[in-house]
Order: structure tokens, then C-alpha cells, then sequence
């Protein structure tokens, strides 16, 4: 199979999204990435957005949008982020995270299990495909059980995509490689992010993660998308992106 294309995680310039998002667009762009995922607008309308990316040559992948857990408005709030990644012209939308708890039951569990099910009939209702995306906390045992594997046995394939942020995987003790191939087919996007042995995050390659089985792992199993993503940098926000980018220019994925 053909190597995955690569992007970037716009949560990794969120510093200076908040200041200037469109900008920011320009200054990925002129970095060389070509794909980006979205993490929030800043206030900006779905049209002024898709025209800052046009106007720098960037495709937005898909987008992280949460869910407002426990908000009487849950299901009105997701609709109106639907109807925004529909008029961006996006195909992918992405749940980043749910507030499970350190300590889940199964019920707790098979709650969430319910509630990422509902989102996913409403946005696939919109023609969006609707994901995933995991951090270490998943990947504990509730009843003899990673709680990725629950989640992925309980809401049919065709319902909800894993986007496997593979330093999480490496963080929770899993073998990042051995996840893709157990979900191939089921991966479009993967998140590369990579941890030093203290838990912060780092540049690509400089941390734990075997990036050479993890990405050879991707490129096997059909993964679409390589989407770095970092949120604490020893530089600044900036330039861990162009060492990110570099990172993969070198070994010949850009």
C-alpha cells in the first residue's frame, strides 16, 4: 500500500491560533504541510475558515469536536457543530476525548459506549463520518477488558472509526504497531505524538515511540492520514511544528 499522507493537528499552534487562527493557517502552509486537522474555529465563521484554507492550499482533513457530557443540550450542541463541518466541507468529525473517570464501572463504560453511539447516528445522518480518538485511559481493563476494545466491539465499524493517537497507545503499555494491525481497515487517521520517559511530550523520534514498526504498521494496514500532534515543546509551539515536519521530509513520507 501507498504511505499515508501527513498532516498536523492545528491544537499543536493553538498558542497562536488564539491570537491570530488565520494567520496561523498561512504560516502551516508555509511550512509545506498540505493537511490539517481542526481543533476549534476562534470565533471565525465555517466560510471565512474554508477560505483561509483554499487561499493557503491546505485540506482540512477532519476535526476534533467535543461533546458536551451531561449538557441537557448535548444533541442540539453536536448538531450545530455538524452543520459547521458540513458548510467547511469537511468528511471526518472526531470526538478528542470523553470525561470517563479514573476508575470506570462497566456501566460507566457501556454509558459512554451508548452516548458515542448516539453521536455517531446523528453525525453520520449529516453524511459525516464520525470517529474516535483515544488517550491511555482507554486502554485500562474493566472486567477483564481494555475499554478501547469494548468501545470498538460495541459500535459497529460502519458506525465509528478509531483515529489511535499511537504515543497514547505507547503511554498506556501497548505496542502501538500491534494496535493498527489489530484494527486495520479501521484506522483512516492515526495521531503521531511521541512522549519522553517523563510523560511530556516531545518532537517525533525523539521519545518512546518505535515510529519505525508504528508507521510501517500504518502503511500496511490502509491508514489515509498521519496527523502529528504535539502540546508541550521544549521550543516554541512554531518551530516543533517545522521539526515535526522535517522529521518526516527526512525519511521520505513528505
Amino acid at each position: 500500500m501507498s504511505k499515508p499522507q501527513v498532516g498536523i493537528q492545528l491544537y499543536s499552534v493553538r498558542d497562536r491560533s488564539e491570537k491570530d487562527f488565520l494567520s496561523t493557517i498561512r504560516e502551516i502552509a508555509d511550512i509545506g504541510y498540505k493537511n490539517v486537522e481542526m481543533a476549534g474555529y476562534y470565533g471565525h465563521s465555517a466560510s471565512e475558515v474554508r477560505k483561509a484554507l483554499q487561499d493557503a492550499g491546505l485540506t482540512a482533513t477532519s476535526a476534533h469536536t467535543g461533546l458536551s457530557v451531561g449538557d441537557s443540550a448535548i444533541w442540539e450542541n453536536l448538531k450545530q457543530q455538524v452543520a459547521y463541518s458540513n458548510e467547511l466541507g469537511l468528511t471526518r468529525f472526531v470526538v478528542p476525548w470523553y470525561p470517563l473517570g479514573d476508575n470506570p464501572t462497566l456501566e460507566a463504560v457501556e454509558n459512554m459506549a451508548d452516548t458515542l453511539a448516539q453521536a455517531a447516528v446523528i453525525v453520520k445522518e449529516a453524511g459525516l463520518a464520525f470517529g474516535y480518538h483515544n488517550h491511555d485511559f482507554e486502554f485500562k481493563p474493566v472486567e477483564g477488558k481494555l475499554i478501547i476494545d469494548r468501545l470498538l466491539e460495541r459500535i459497529p465499524a460502519d458506525q465509528m472509526f478509531a483515529e489511535f493517537d499511537l504515543g497514547w497507545v505507547k503511554v498506556a503499555g501497548q505496542d502501538p504497531a500491534e494496535y493498527v494491525k489489530k484494527y486495520a481497515g479501521r484506522l483512516p487517521l492515526v495521531h503521531a505524538k511521541d512522549f519522553k520517559a517523563d510523560g511530556v511530550d516531545t518532537e517525533i523520534g525523539k521519545g518512546s515511540v518505535d515510529w519505525d514498526s508504528a508507521l510501517a504498521a500504518c502503511e500496511a494496514s490502509g491508514v489515509e492520514y498521519v496527523i502529528i500532534e504535539q502540546e508541550r515543546y521544549d521550543v516554541s509551539s512554531l518551530e516543533s511544528a517545522k521539526l515535526n515536519f522535517a522529521w518526516f521530509k527526512e525519511r521520505g513520507w513528505i
